[in-house]
């Protein structure tokens, strides 16, 4: 493991010895990556979890806006495990935790009511990844997921890299996996994004202006795996072509937003061409002026309100109050392995599942 660029006096006040651990014979560590403008980005190889993101208000003020906590026995202990960290083998969830690839039945952890979710309770979130800081702007994560792990297929090696850029403050996630057998692979950060900055209590994201690029969603039951439909927003409080405020129609007695307890949906994004990296959201938060961009080579998008946070403590004392955080996971889409006619997840030997994703900060004035 590669940690030779200073972790002290970061604008997160994060500390390197609050998360230098052994767990399961690996060491953890606190990674710092920096910008020529200045934002810093704060992660540990502990799940990939995204610790901090410093980036300024509309008066040039530093906040961290991402959800995360300031030791890694906090990390590993949170009650929102996948709380900003790196998520596989299955990004969301897959019906009753089975699937069938090539006439085999798979059976998966099941850890979500009668599903599997991101990839189970030891999923890639939860796992020591080795790590290699490469540049100051520039981290690589790899962890190799051996064949049966949480009941998932084949030898997986995945390559990940955070990446700032230079001359904006944009965060740019890379992926890329193979396999020794036909397996499914759905990858996706879950950033738990606040724009105002986390605080105690970290306000709601219910003023945030969104906007998303996709004219369908797909539907869930009431256990919120998709029903198969691809259904049109127009017309629904699932609408937002269009910019609207979180919080204006999340309580509308919606089935699908009830189903949800708010939004918690994939998006069916609208693509130039297959696998093209597109514009597929955007967010503005209006007492900071804070702006985010989603960009993805992904079909789907998942909106997520944090409606299941419960008001736990993360770093430096903040509160995680309900509908505190707003999530947009890139990814396919959900249950996939079970709807033959939603675009593929599955990876066979010799090909390359690649995937780029990024978040572009700005502020409005």
């Amino acid at each position: 493991m590669n940690n030779t660029f200073p972790t002290e006096g970061n604008l997160s006040g994060l500390s390197r010895k609050d998360f230098q651990k052994e767990i399961n014979d690996k060491e953890t560590d606190l990674f710092i990556l920096k910008n020529k403008k200045g934002m810093e980005v704060a992660v540990t190889n502990y799940g990939c979890a995204i610790l901090a993101i410093m980036v300024p208000d509309k008066n040039g003020k530093y906040a961290n806006v991402v959800l995360g906590h300031d030791s890694i026995d906090h990390v590993v202990n949170s009650p929102e495990p996948f709380l900003s960290t790196t998520i596989g083998r299955y990004g969301n969830r897959i019906a009753k935790g089975k699937f069938t690839l090539y006439g085999e039945e798979h059976e998966l952890t099941i850890n979500n009511g009668p599903n599997s979710l991101h990839g189970g309770p030891t999923g890639f979130h939860a796992r020591v990844w080795d790590a290699d800081q490469l540049a100051e702007n520039i981290i690589q994560f790899n962890y190799i997921s051996a064949d049966g792990e949480e009941g998932f297929p084949g030898n997986l090696e995945v390559e990940m890299v955070y990446r700032l850029e230079e001359e904006e403050n944009a965060l740019v996630i890379e992926y890329r996996a193979t396999t020794d057998k036909a397996t499914v692979v759905n990858l996706t950060n879950h950033g738990f994004f606040n724009l105002a900055g986390i605080s105690n209590p970290t306000p709601t994201i219910e003023n945030n202006i969104v906007t998303i690029n996709a004219n369908f969603y797909t539907p869930i039951d009431e256990v919120s795996i998709p029903t198969g439909e691809i259904a049109k927003v127009e017309g629904t409080p699932m609408d937002f072509t269009t910019p609207h405020a979180v919080g204006e129609r999340i309580n509308d007695k919606f089935q699908q937003l009830i189903y949800g307890a708010g939004y918690d949906h994939c998006y069916v994004l609208n693509k130039i061409e297959t696998g093209s990296l597109d514009l597929a959201a955007t967010c503005f938060e209006p007492n900071s002026g804070r702006t985010m961009e989603v960009y993805t080579t992904e079909a789907g998008v998942q909106l997520y309100t944090g409606n299941w946070l419960n008001g736990f403590e993360g770093a430096h004392g903040a509160t995680f109050p309900a509908r505190s955080a707003i999530c947009f996971e890139a990814q396919c889409f959900p249950d996939t392995p079970n709807k033959p006619h939603f675009p593929s997840a599955t990876l066979l030997p010799g090909d390359e599942y690649q995937q780029v994703t990024i978040y572009k900060f700005g502020v409005e004035k």
